[in-house]
């Protein structure tokens, strides 16, 4: 399904007197775009965690990576790679690179050189290698690469020359360059990592980052806001605002104000369903797509009574999954079949989830012996995602569906960063989360997010370990024939419904609104948002005998 465009005129007059403002705004912009962002970005390095808040904040505003991957022509294109081919039957990739790329110049790093293979050797062996002397900054986790068995697939990088990189695998792997086009597998600076280690500062990579994207850092201002400016050597062309802002506003309701009274010129996650309600004074657009996402409720197997199938059989039982669609996603979602959603190439119409049946899940419950039901937390999200825009309240819905059944829940939540990371550690009975794919490999839904890799890096919700099904995902990737690949993910979705794990609940479309001046902004198919393309309609000047003066702003 393509992009679908509506033109509402909305009008703000009765709300902005029941609202307040932060005390601290970003100054006006004259040349530039304010996006209202829904959370602090982890750290400015998408190589350290999976959230898409911190992918949306950096991947494509301050980095490259080797290629990019064209949803709508379903191909792989160049990026800081020219050209790339396989050698040795899969398990070697060659990689020609791209001259004259310029790196970030910021008040705390002048390059003295272009992007080389030097730089490409640094970022991947930076999370390839133990003993690199950046691997432990930042926590040395890198949950994707690990999770995604990059780290174990990749045997080494090699310069060939200067701008000639070889890949050597351990094994053919399908999904290696979809992984490769992920906005997790960007380039840093070698250098600016040398001056760092000199200084002995190395953390600074990742809070004061330098790359060779379409922006540069400028200065981050917790729980207020991110600044950016052009990177006006951009190897590609470059963007078409000079700044670029993102504004700290964890709060829906308070986005769809600012965007309203010009605060915001694009936001995500809008509530769609209230657009209507307010009369007309100013366009907005709204965009929807379909979006390769599943919102699914995990529980932590580590912990009992959710180390026992027949427990999560009978939870997955008790919830009543079409309610919930109805309730939340006022529409805007199909209720998940499986893990896999309709986008996906491996996808099969056969249902792989629990049928709501309160009577069935009683009876499991006996028979696992909680007969008079058991306490426990839901964590919910505190911030709205593409495939959950309230996970507060699915988990209300939840709660009162679980109740029934004899079991008394408990709603969680922390701020977004504080959850996350609490949620890596295992302190959760059950959360209420998702996924966005990164790439078009099925692979992308599966080891990511269920893989004992993906166990041990905290990307795994529910923390379950299974070398069977591991051993799946290795013969599906390992496969070339795509027939023989969709079979292997049906008997994955399979061993999944077996398992419970996690019980799928929506695939859902995402949203994003913005001001009508504003161009270029179009919501990604995989991966973060991009700013590079966008641009504001320019009203007509007057005429006039005299210049019109325009005041270029600096940081």
């Amino acid at each position: 399904m393509g992009i679908q465009r509506l033109w509402l005129v909305i009008g703000c007059c009765c709300v902005v007197a029941a609202c307040s403002y932060p005390e601290q705004q970003p100054e006006p912009l004259r040349h530039g775009l304010v996006y209202c962002a829904e959370g602090n970005p982890e750290s400015f390095n998408p190589q350290l965690g999976t959230s898409g808040t911190t992918i949306d904040a950096t991947s494509a505003q301050l980095y490259d990576r080797l290629i990019d991957y064209d949803a709508e022509r379903q191909q792989f294109e160049p990026a800081l790679a020219l050209s790339w081919q396989a050698l040795d039957n899969g398990q070697r990739y060659r990689f020609e690179l791209r001259k004259d790329v310029q790196f970030h110049q910021t008040q705390w790093f002048t390059p003295t050189r272009h992007f080389s293979a030097e730089d490409v050797l640094f970022s991947f062996n930076r999370w390839l290698q133990p003993e690199h002397p950046y691997h432990s900054v930042g926590g040395g986790s890198y949950p994707f690469f690990n999770s995604s068995g990059l780290i174990h697939l990749i045997e080494h990088v090699e310069a060939i020359d200067s701008h000639t990189i070889d890949i050597h695998l351990a094994q053919a792997d399908s999904s290696f360059l979809a992984n490769m086009a992920t906005d997790f597998a960007v380039i840093l600076s070698a250098e600016y990592g040398a001056n760092l280690l000199h200084a002995s500062t190395p953390e600074a990579i990742d809070r004061q980052p330098v790359g060779t994207g379409p922006f540069r850092f400028v200065e981050f201002r917790k729980d207020i806001s991110i600044r950016y400016y052009r990177h006006e050597n951009y190897w590609r062309k470059p963007p078409g605002i000079r700044q670029l802002v993102y504004t700290i506003t964890p709060n829906a309701n308070k986005r769809m104000l600012k965007l309203l009274t010009g605060e915001c010129d694009v936001i995500p996650y809008p509530l769609v369903d209230k657009l209507a309600e307010f009369s007309t004074d100013t366009e907005i657009e709204v965009q929807s797509a379909v979006n390769p996402n599943i919102a699914f409720w995990a529980f932590n197997t580590e912990r009992p009574p959710f180390d026992q199938p027949l427990v999560r059989q009978a939870l997955a039982h008790a919830i009543n999954r079409p309610a919930i669609i109805q309730t939340i996603y006022d529409g805007n979602a199909r209720l998940a079949t499986g893990v896999l959603p309709e986008t996906s190439w491996a996808f099969s119409e056969e249902d792989q989830t629990y049928p709501f049946d309160p009577e069935r899940a009683r009876a499991l419950l006996a028979e696992a012996g909680y007969a008079d039901g058991f306490s426990m937390s839901i964590w919910a999200m505190p911030v709205q995602r593409a495939y959950n825009p309230n996970a507060e309240r699915m988990a209300e819905l939840i709660q009162s569906d679980l109740a029934r059944v004899g079991i008394s829940a408990t709603m969680v939540t922390y701020e977004w960063n504080t959850f996350r990371r609490r949620l890596a550690n295992g302190e959760h009975d059950s959360v209420l989360i998702g996924w966005v794919a990164d790439n078009a490999d099925p692979d992308n839904f599966f080891r990511p997010i269920l893989s004992c890799a993906a166990k041990a890096s905290g990307n795994n919700r529910a923390n379950w370990c299974d070398p069977e099904f591991d051993q799946l995902l290795i013969d599906a990737i390992s496969a070339t024939n795509r027939d023989q690949r969709v079979n292997l993910y049906q008997d994955i979705e399979r061993a999944i419904t077996q398992a419970v794990p996690l019980v799928p609940i929506a695939n859902s479309l995402r949203f994003q609104a913005q001001r009508a001046d504003i161009e270029g902004v179009e919501l990604p198919p995989y991966g973060g948002l991009s700013f590079r393309r966008a641009s504001r309609i320019q009203e007509p000047q007057p005429t006039t005998d005299q210049p019109v003066n325009v005041t270029e702003e600096q940081p």
